[in-house]
């Protein structure tokens, strides 16, 4: 399940496209790089003419001492799509830039040749390994392009860019990239605990259950990082990539936003929208995206009502092994909406009823104003991120009985904003 240009309202109107190339269907799911099934384009592989009329080279032409050109020229119109909707800044100072350029052999030495040993994850993008930088002893991913793979020089150069301007807790950070002749790396902070998807859909390890008040806390932390694509980046971005697979998990199952390739600028002034390619990933996508292309902040909001629904369900957003009434999440999810008492049947069974039923039934409600069809019904990111960081205040102790506080009381709490 992966990234895919779409059109059409419905979830069987959505096909993936057939393959020209190399198919990436089959490999294993990625939580540092988008698991992307797009048919490459020519602007993903050759880039397009900027205001001068020249043409980003071809990766195979770029050699390291063009890498940072390469990301400050091609960005302009790679972060906007190219149709002038976007000057390309991230959050108001283009100039200082933290990431760091790499040399290949660098990242040769951190992965032992990039030895399959290290190998984290494989996707559209390629391959993610984990290394130990040689000069300063620090673990981290290293994300290796497949220059025959199903994502382009593009996707790298949006999201070189994007992390090397944004700064939040809930974003994952990147040390750095490369781009020595026909290579791409990009260079980030290791998660130690993976992604959401690996907790809630992996097969069954060792890991530790996901418990109450850690669902709520990495729920809380994916809405923060969403906050600042929304409210606090300068111009305002549009994540259009957020899912399960793209959450990853630090110390203390801390939540971070990741892979920021399908990132686009969003509306400003009159403008309500931004029109372009219908890009994301099936069962995520917000229909009325996928029905006009046409790109809004509720899109996101949308998105995230899938993964929250996730969390609180521990069901996929798209099941083939399930019945039909039951594959599409949000389809299954709609008409329990409607009956408080249907409620408990919609948590995790893995949760084995150990969950505040207010808390429950709180959760559920945000999550079905975010999956609303309408997208002007849909809450605000700023709105989610106060109700769910009182949700993550309320600990739950399984060994107390739930006290169900009074209808009043509960409407007159005032939430309080949480860092961590």
């Amino acid at each position: 399940m992966g990234c895919f240009p779409c059109s059409g309202g419905g979830s069987s109107s959505i096909k993936k496209p057939e393959r020209k190339r190399k198919d990436c269907n089959n490999s294993p799911s990625n939580h540092y790089g988008r698991d992307d099934q797009r048919e490459p384009t020519k602007d993903t592989l050759e880039g397009s003419p900027n205001k001068s009329g020249k043409e980003v080279k071809n990766p195979k032409d770029i050699n390291q001492s063009a890498a940072a050109q390469e990301v400050e020229d091609a960005s302009k119109r790679a972060f906007g799509d190219g149709d002038g909707d976007g000057d390309g800044d991230g959050d108001g100072d283009a100039n200082e830039t933290k990431s760091r350029a790499f040399q290949y052999a660098e990242l040769i030495s951190a992965t032992e040749n990039f030895n399959s040993e290290n190998l984290l994850g494989e996707g559209g993008f390629g391959k993610v390994y984990k290394g130990r930088l040689v000069d300063t002893g620090q673990i981290v991913a290293i994300k290796q392009l497949d220059p025959y793979g199903c994502q382009g020089i593009r996707e790298f150069v949006v999201e070189a860019l994007f992390l090397s301007l944004a700064d939040h807790p809930n974003l994952v950070k990147l040390i750095g990239c490369c781009a020595e002749g026909i290579q791409r790396l990009l260079v980030y902070e290791y998660m130690p605990l993976g992604s959401l998807e690996d907790h809630l859909h992996g097969p069954p390890s060792n890991k530790k259950k996901l418990d109450w008040n850690t669902r709520m806390k990495i729920a809380a932390g994916a809405a923060r990082g969403l906050e600042y694509l929304h409210d606090k980046m300068k111009p305002p971005v549009i994540y259009r990539d957020l899912k399960c697979s793209n959450i990853l998990l630090g110390e203390g199952y801390h939540a971070k936003l990741s892979d920021f390739g399908l990132a686009k600028v969003g509306p400003s002034g009159d403008k309500t929208h931004v029109s372009t390619r219908v890009m994301g990933t099936y069962g995520y996508c917000a229909p009325d995206y996928a029905m006009t292309g046409q790109l809004t902040f509720k899109s996101d909001i949308y998105s995230f009502g899938v993964v929250l629904l996730e969390i609180i369900t521990g069901r996929k957003a798209i099941d083939n092994t399930r019945s039909a009434a039951e594959q599409n999440l949000v389809a299954w999810a709609r008409p329990l909406f409607r009956d408080r008492r249907k409620f408990p049947q919609m948590a995790d069974p893995s949760l084995e009823g150990q969950y505040p039923v207010r808390g429950l039934y709180q959760a559920l409600a945000i999550a079905a104003m975010c999956v609303q069809e309408q997208p002007s019904l849909r809450p605000v990111i700023a709105d989610v991120v106060i109700a769910l960081n009182y949700l993550a205040s309320q600990k739950y102790d399984p060994n107390s009985l739930p006290v169900l506080t009074s209808r009043k009381s509960s409407a007159s709490y005032k939430p309080r904003r949480v860092d961590e």
